[in-house]
């Protein structure tokens, strides 16, 4: 006989965070079970391989594996276990590459502990859930970016074209850091971080943080930017 219960496996490196979702998710509904929790996406993948949670509460940016990996590479293995997204980045690539990769839901971590319950208990029932305040930005800018994609399709990134200070940006924007965050994690001004991204736009051809992303799929670029992953 199937479990009653909604199994969950909670993935953030947070701890004190996580640790009090745990409680509050328990305390607010018996039907809910939270049977493991995962600091990064490494973990998360051995985690459900382990435990085959029915869903995955999966944070974004985190160290060793980010949660938009965790995602693609849990959804391949186990297509049955359903993945939200919660975190507090709402930047429309993590939302777009979150949902291409398999996550059946994107929820801020501001929403209440209601609105969590709900989506996680229609997510269980096979209905996808995002924060409203997404929606409309992702159909704003869906029509600009399916014209970008069908341009270029299988079309290649000739990164040798960069400096090495501009793949440093580019791969620092494909972790997840917003401009100032960059410039901040490179100690460089702000305005001279929008300049590296509008040289690594127009020496790539491309438009928008979407191909970017793309462009950081060379495998090379994480060998050349390997002095930015020791933290």
């Amino acid at each position: 006989m199937k479990n009653s219960k909604i199994r969950l496996l909670l993935v953030d490196d947070q701890k004190l965070f996580v640790e009090n979702l745990k409680v509050i998710l328990e305390m607010s509904d018996p039907a809910l079970e939270v049977i493991a929790i995962a600091e990064n996406g490494s973990e998360a993948v051995e985690a459900a391989q382990r435990e085959k949670p029915d869903i995955i509460l999966m944070d974004v940016r985190m160290p060793v594996m980010d949660g938009v990996e965790a995602t693609r590479i849990i959804h391949d293995k186990f297509p049955d276990i359903k993945i939200m997204m919660l975190t507090t980045f709402d930047d429309d690539v993590y939302v777009h590459d979150a949902l291409a990769n398999g996550a059946a839901g994107y929820i801020l971590k501001n929403t209440s502990s209601e609105n969590l319950v709900q989506g996680i208990k229609a997510l269980n029932l096979g209905q996808g859930l995002i924060t409203p305040s997404l929606i409309s930005r992702l159909v704003s800018s869906g029509s600009e970016e399916v014209r970008h994609d069908r341009r270029k399709t299988d079309r290649s990134y000739n990164l040798d074209l960069l400096s090495s200070r501009e793949r440093d940006v580019l791969f620092l924007l494909s972790r997840g850091y917003d401009n100032q965050e960059i410039g901040d994690r490179l100690f460089i001004a702000l305005q001279t971080v929008k300049n590296h991204i509008s040289h690594i736009y127009d020496k790539l051809e491309i438009h928008d943080r979407m191909s970017a992303m793309k462009a950081a799929g060379d495998p090379r670029l994480k060998e050349w930017c390997r002095h930015l992953m020791d933290d």
